[in-house]
């Protein structure tokens, strides 16, 4: 058990069009708020690129988000093969992310046992491979994987079961309170397994997007806030802690200036003494 306080850091899905736009650009103005950590994302296919801009920044990206668990991925021009594990890691090598962590298994795989036994099945594997190269794996969840019920225990809690201890997991706080958890308890539960969380906080849906009823879910109906300022107990999350090295901001959709949505939650977790 560590007594540490994390670090702070912030998913770069949050600036996805800034990045996109101005890879450096966006790195020093994360810099110039006080940031040290990023969260890369999409950086299979440009890894040097995303290395030298890191460098110049002053930054580094301990976690990165990358598909490990599906067959395809899906992007509006149609699906696509995922890279194979060892293309995946040799570019987290590449940038200096020592543990890749699976962004998002589709809904329908949380469904059933022998589902959620398949997802564990194949992220124990890629910890085989990911320790080749040095790294770990992990696992983000949003809140499709606290529909499904099996006697009692949650789709995700079985997956926890069935993942090794090794496999880090990654808390997304608002999409774990939208599946109807008790946040902070679900944090305490989870121990050292828990690495980072997302902290994440706006007003959470009525209902679980990802529910059997659900209709298609778009970020632009999300309402989003500054951390500390909505719906998440996201203070007590962080106390609830026992293992957590990475406070990760995160906006699926951030309501303003996204850089100014940033050090408003970089605020919260720096006044609150919940980083280092």
């Amino acid at each position: 058990m560590t007594t540490s306080l994390p670090e702070a850091s912030v998913q770069l899905y949050t600036l996805a069009s800034e990045f996109s736009a101005d890879m450096s650009g966006s790195l020093d103005k994360l810099a110039s708020l006080g940031l040290r950590n990023v969260e890369a994302f999409a950086f299979v296919d440009r890894p040097a690129e995303i290395r030298a801009a890191l460098d110049a920044s002053g930054l580094a990206s301990p976690t990165g988000h990358a598909p490990l668990l599906s067959d395809e991925l899906w992007t509006p021009d149609g699906s696509i093969p995922t890279p194979a594990p060892e293309v995946v890691f040799e570019a987290a090598a590449t940038i200096g992310i020592q543990t890749v962590i699976d962004p998002f298994v589709a809904a329908d795989r949380w469904l059933t046992e022998d589902g959620v036994a398949d997802i564990a099945e194949r992220l124990n594997r890629a910890a085989d491979v990911a320790a080749t190269f040095g790294l770990s794996v992990g696992y983000h969840n949003h809140a499709q994987e606290f529909v499904a019920d099996f006697g009692g225990q949650t789709a995700y809690d079985r997956f926890v079961e069935l993942t090794d201890a090794r496999v880090k997991l990654e808390l997304d706080l608002f999409w774990a309170l939208t599946g109807g958890q008790d946040v902070p308890a679900l944090v305490a539960k989870l121990g050292d397994r828990l690495t980072a969380v997302h902290v994440k906080d706006g007003v959470v849906p009525a209902s679980n997007p990802w529910g059997p009823d659900a209709g298609e879910l778009s970020t632009a109906v999300l309402d989003q806030r500054h951390a500390g300022t909505a719906d998440v107990p996201l203070a007590e999350a962080l106390r609830a802690g026992s293992g957590i090295r990475y406070a990760v901001i995160e906006y699926d959709r951030a309501p303003g200036d996204v850089f100014a949505d940033i050090a408003a939650s970089l605020a919260f977790l720096k006044d609150g003494g919940f980083v280092a």
